[in-house]
């Protein structure tokens, strides 16, 4: 009877899905696909300014890792899935995404800057509830996409490297926020 009791305790055990992770509300999964492959769950964070909540972000690699550094510099499939705990109208998003980026860059800024250009064209007035997903695919580019249905990629390495710095940077949005991408938490 002990014997059958722990084979199905395990069974369950065995059989249950990977649990999500919750913050502030949002949850997300320990895993999402792109172009076939399985990405983890690397960590999830939520931006504040001041006391106000902003927006949560949910960061998935195919290589999870506690190094931001090597986070943003592997050459690997990377995403993030910001949903909106309120209105942000596009003004106020790509403003708050141009200083991370600016104060990242450095000296590239200037060669990054028509893409980010790109980037911020892209990005649309967004209201609580929705989401803005950002992926990053070796060879293809970061993709944008949004309620909007409107899709864009913006090509290069180069500025996946300095929109992920918006995040995990020496300089980031938030360091609190950094902590739970890197899953520091």
């Amino acid at each position: 009877m002990k014997a059958t009791l722990s084979a199905v305790a395990l069974c369950l055990l065995l059989a249950t899905p990977a649990l999500a992770k919750e913050v502030a509300g949002v949850n997300y999964p320990e895993t999402s696909t792109v172009d076939g492959k399985a990405l983890k769950l690397n960590g999830v964070g939520l931006r504040k300014k001041f006391v106000i909540k902003v927006y949560t972000v949910g960061l998935y690699v195919e290589n999870p890792s506690k190094d931001a550094a090597e986070l943003i510099s592997s050459d690997q499939i990377k995403r993030v899935r910001m949903y909106m705990l309120r209105d942000l109208d596009k003004k106020t998003i790509t403003e708050a995404i141009s200083e991370g980026f600016k104060k990242n860059a450095g000296a590239k800024m200037a060669a990054l800057q028509p893409k980010l250009d790109s980037f911020n064209a892209a990005i649309p007035d967004l209201k609580k509830g929705d989401e803005l997903i950002l992926t990053y695919v070796p060879g293809k580019g970061t993709e944008v996409h949004s309620k909007s249905g409107q899709t864009l990629s913006v090509e290069g390495k180069d500025f996946a490297d300095g929109l992920f710095s918006v995040w995990l940077g020496k300089d980031p949005v938030d360091g609190g926020l950094k902590d739970g991408l890197l899953g520091k938490d």
